[in-house]
């Protein structure tokens, strides 16, 4: 069933206003172009809606019946669209983000806290997920961003790089290389290594990277999240590599951060979205503000 919404809209104005003239004007329409919208739902219909003389508009029976219904209708379809239309404009709506965890603690605070500033109204969604759960959510849009680790490019995905990551050496105070203010990976050849799975987005990139100076790594132990890792090193379990973005200088008492060289390998954070998909407002005010970051030169 088709709905004649201009022809609904024509038949309230002039019911309401009296007159196809003022009707007219008000529609910024010729009065001909008016009453043709008027017969073609009255055509629709199979039904006289008003009678009209030279003088003299009166609404039928049916006419009479319709007229608060047709109201009712008009008036909900003009308040949706100017609902739409400030959405788009302000940046209005929920949206889902999906982002690994690592970033959960350090850059996405960031991130949403500007968004917040900006659109407190609006609720994001948050899914906690590995690079490769992310490109699949995306991709199934259950969520129409995702913050993840570069891997190979998908041809149905748009991603652009917000910044570079580079891996470090986490320990605690008390660890036998805690004085030093750099590291080689030769120096991890130690007995107390925490190493991710090799499943990770980071683990693989670092692996590759590795793999192209003729390096290997070997842990003690693996885990499957940084979040783990982390905690086995407060703990005083053992020594880890991680990103930078895993934890800040000072965030964990005791436990420090050293540079990994010889060589620095960095994983890039990339936002990535589905080709050909229009994001909803939300998400888009929430994708300029992200950009506008990396392009000013963010660095977590």
């Amino acid at each position: 069933m088709k709905i004649d919404f201009d022809g609904l809209q024509a038949f309230v104005t002039v019911a309401e206003l009296g007159a196809f003239n003022k009707a007219a004007d008000k529609l910024g329409l010729t009065q001909a172009a008016l009453t043709r919208r008027i017969q073609k739902l009255e055509n629709y219909l199979d039904l006289k809606l008003m009678d009209r003389t030279t003088r003299h508009m009166a609404l039928t029976p049916v006419g009479r019946d319709l007229l608060p219904k047709a109201r009712a209708l008009v008036t909900d379809m003009a308040s949706t669209f100017t609902q739409l239309k400030d959405a788009s404009k302000t940046g209005k709506g929920h949206f889902t983000l999906a982002c690994v965890p690592t970033l959960a603690t350090s850059v996405l605070p960031l991130w949403i806290r500007q968004y917040r500033d900006r659109f407190p109204a609006n609720r994001i969604r948050l899914v906690d997920a590995s690079a490769y759960e992310i490109r699949e959510a995306v991709l199934g849009q259950q969520a129409e961003l995702g913050v993840t680790v570069q891997g190979t490019k998908h041809p149905d995905l748009d991603e652009t790089v917000l910044f570079d990551d580079p891996l470090m050496f986490y320990c605690r105070s008390e660890h036998p290389l805690s004085n030093r203010t750099s590291l080689t990976w030769a120096d991890m050849n130690v007995d107390d290594l925490i190493v991710v799975s090799s499943f990770t987005g980071t683990r693989i990139v670092m692996n590759y990277q590795l793999a192209k100076k003729g390096i290997e790594l070997q842990g003690h132990y693996e885990v499957q999240h940084h979040a783990t890792a982390l905690n086995l090193v407060t703990a005083g379990v053992g020594c880890a590599i991680m990103p930078a973005t895993t934890c800040a200088d000072g965030d964990r008492p005791g436990v420090l951060r050293i540079a990994l060289k010889s060589p620095v390998v960095r994983r890039k954070i990339v936002l990535v979205r589905k080709k050909g998909v229009t994001l909803s407002p939300g998400a888009q005010a929430f994708n300029d503000i992200v950009l506008s970051m990396a392009h000013a030169g963010f660095r977590p």
